[in-house]
């Protein structure tokens, strides 16, 4: 089965097994909610746990588990990351993509010329960008918008664009 990355534990908060999440999901009301179940990795294995509360604080979702409610139970998961098995995802709309089938596409211009790969997705507010690794430049930086993504192929391993002026 697959697993799928939904956060890191950054920290402990408090004594009764409460840990700070930094979130990297698109669906955070879905995945932290209680009753869910989600994974810790710890190295070769993923421990399933069931979350008893959650709260958000700051950007920062603190979760406990069910039977690991003291900090001493909970301390030695510091800096590993909660999953989801694949049966868990979120189903898409239409021309919607999760980022592990974005990353790693080969990024075209309408014409056939070939620009890069995906390397990297970041969110820095309104839209989400995409960082195309160029062979002997700098980092292209394309912005998620109808103007210049005109096709994403998961099929072929590509993507298709419209370079705007100044990028």
């Amino acid at each position: 089965m697959n697993y799928y990355k939904i956060g890191t534990i950054v920290n402990t908060h408090g004594l009764k097994g409460e840990l700070k999440i930094l979130s990297v999901t698109d669906f955070p009301e879905l995945r932290y909610k209680k009753g869910n179940q989600v994974y810790i990795a710890d190295k070769d294995s993923k421990i399933p746990v069931t979350i008893k509360t959650v709260k958000l604080q700051k950007n920062m979702y603190l979760v406990t588990f069910k039977n690991l409610e003291d900090i001493n139970l909970v301390e030695k998961y510091k800096g590993l990351d909660l999953m989801i098995s694949e049966d868990d995802q979120q189903e898409l709309n239409q021309d919607e993509y999760y980022y592990r089938d974005i990353v790693g596409l080969t990024v075209e211009t309408e014409d056939g010329q070939t620009i890069g790969t995906i390397k990297e997705i970041l969110s820095p507010g309104a839209n989400d960008v995409w960082v195309v690794n160029r062979k002997g430049q700098d980092d292209l930086l394309l912005p998620v918008i109808d103007d210049v993504i005109k096709t994403v192929d998961l099929a072929e391993h590509k993507v298709i664009v419209e370079l705007m002026e100044g990028l």
